[in-house]
């Protein structure tokens, strides 16, 4: 059975976009997501319209020009297992452009804005790499765009789980506007696997039953998480790597756990 929430990647298009997730499609409000690939001297432009963007480079090199600035050469991972990412913040109402010095594949991260911040560069010294969790547990968290960074409505992250690890666990949800207890995000996981075959796991479900989908995860494929607990499973022997794109009306992360697996740590 096919799910509603599982987005598969198709052949390029004539933007370079390989996925392609909008707030019409998904059925939701925030949320804007796509994936270009370009080969090496190709370019690619947009614009942010009526939303904050955030263009991150999961793999390659590229010259990125927005919002009126050159940001030059960014880049330095051929793979998002191998280094920490290059990014660019943009406000809405504006233009940019991607030149791919080598293969790349770029990540446009947009929500709902009014524009109080301006464009900048998020390096790989600004996002840094954390541990979470113990054990199988582990995984390791990169912010790009966290609650703690200037933006209006977007949160951007990516995460590392380690072959045999549990990653988004013990699960958790942030469906309700419950503020300081819970906020209202949506959210995308973009993923990765290293191997670029294999499978990985996720799950998205509420304890009424009402939404409850397990779904088998392939290379580029999107989940959405419209509501609900979601974690997600890397088998033994495939790395996975996924983006996190959040966006709500309150710009906080606050989230409460499912009640069985609430004594694990996080």
């Amino acid at each position: 059975m096919t799910s509603n929430l599982l987005v598969h990647p198709y052949p390029r298009d004539d933007l370079k976009r390989i996925v392609t997730v909008t707030p019409e499609s998904a059925g939701w409000k925030f949320i804007d997501f796509e994936v270009r690939s370009l080969e090496e001297n190709e370019t690619t432009e947009g614009a942010t319209e009526g939303m904050e963007a955030c263009l991150v480079l999961i793999s390659g090199k590229a010259r990125i020009s927005g919002a009126g600035q050159n940001f030059g050469l960014m880049g330095e991972r051929m793979s998002p297992f191998d280094g920490l990412p290059w990014s660019v913040y943009l406000p809405p109402g504006s233009a940019w452009s991607v030149v791919a010095e080598t293969p790349i594949e770029l990540a446009v991260c947009r929500s709902p804005a009014t524009g109080k911040f301006p464009a900048r560069a998020i390096l790989p010294e600004e996002v840094g790499e954390i541990s979470r969790g113990t054990g199988t547990n582990q995984r390791f968290i990169r912010n790009i765009l966290p609650d703690t960074a200037p933006g209006e409505t977007l949160l951007v992250v990516e995460v590392i789980t380690p072959g045999g690890h549990w990653s988004s666990y013990p699960p958790h949800k942030h469906d309700t506007d419950d503020f300081p207890h819970e906020t209202y995000l949506e959210e995308t996981y973009y993923h990765r696997l290293k191997r670029g075959s294999g499978f990985a796991l996720q799950r998205v479900y509420t304890k009424d039953g009402s939404l409850d989908e397990t779904m088998a995860i392939a290379n580029h494929d999107v989940v959405l998480v419209p509501r609900g607990y979601h974690p997600v499973g890397a088998p033994h022997g495939f790395d996975l790597y996924y983006l996190n794109v959040m966006g709500g009306p309150r710009r906080e992360w606050k989230f409460s756990m499912d009640p069985d697996q609430a004594h694990l740590p996080y």
